[in-house]
């Protein structure tokens, strides 16, 4: 079984890799800092099972949970906590297992001989069933075979093309496989509905004006671009304005 360890303590990570590698039949492949470095060596790297501290700073173990489900091989994950409450959060993420710290051989090898036996389909299950309380600080796409993140304070606007969802942010474009209802619901804290193919920043509104045709256009920030705002959200997106 091949393993990737996860946890923003060198020595937690360390301690982990020499009790798994103690377990016959388990390799560690990879190991790294931080959930965002997890998500992009588990896209290039093939792993079987992801031992995943929960508590890290920027992208946490719950929302990595959520990005690795969407690899095309998920890898089943086990959640690594010291704290109780997190081993909760876990379960609700449906992961294969959790761990309290400090972990404990025995222990771990049950929880990797459940990974282990789990047919490929039922781990794809349990991953697309991950659901964090609170809104994601990256969207996640596939580049070229790779796992690219986005920072959600960095997209503008998101439009919707197709089956696809534009994320148009400062590096360029990204294409999300997600519903833009889906988003809205998610971050509708940050963006305002404009038109039923558009959400947009909200701080990244820099006017509101008419164009010569009539339609009623925004101005965002740092983009040059001009979007058109549909006369029925117009008044929902005038209410925002006044409010921010």
């Amino acid at each position: 079984m091949r393993l990737l360890i996860v946890d923003d303590e060198a020595p937690a990570r360390s301690r982990l890799r020499q009790l798994a590698e103690s377990i016959p039949g388990c390799t560690v492949v990879a190991d790294a800092g931080n959930g965002r470095e997890a998500v992009e060596v588990a896209a290039r790297t093939a792993v079987d099972c992801v031992l995943l501290d929960i508590a890290m700073p920027g992208v946490d173990g719950l929302e990595a949970a959520r990005h690795l489900a969407t690899l095309d091989r998920p890898p089943a994950v086990v959640f690594c906590t010291a704290h109780d409450a997190h081993a909760l959060e876990a379960f609700e993420a449906r992961a294969i297992d959790y761990l309290l710290k400090p972990v404990r051989r025995e222990r771990l090898e049950i929880a990797l001989e459940r990974a282990r036996r789990l047919h490929p389909d039922t781990v794809r299950e349990l991953a697309d069933a991950v659901q964090p309380r609170q809104a994601r600080t990256h969207l996640c796409a596939k580049v070229r075979g790779n796992l690219k993140l986005v920072p959600i304070t960095e997209v503008t606007h998101l439009l919707a093309e197709d089956k696809y969802v534009v994320a148009h942010h400062a590096g360029g474009e990204l294409l999300i496989e997600e519903p833009l209802k889906d988003l809205e619901l998610e971050f509708g804290d940050r963006f305002l509905r404009i038109h039923r193919n558009c959400l947009v920043a909200a701080d990244r509104i820099t006017a509101l004006t008419r164009a010569s045709d009539g339609r009623m256009l925004v101005a965002i920030r740092g983009t040059g671009a001009m979007v058109e705002v549909s006369r029925r959200s117009l008044p929902a997106l005038r209410r925002r304005l006044r409010n921010l």
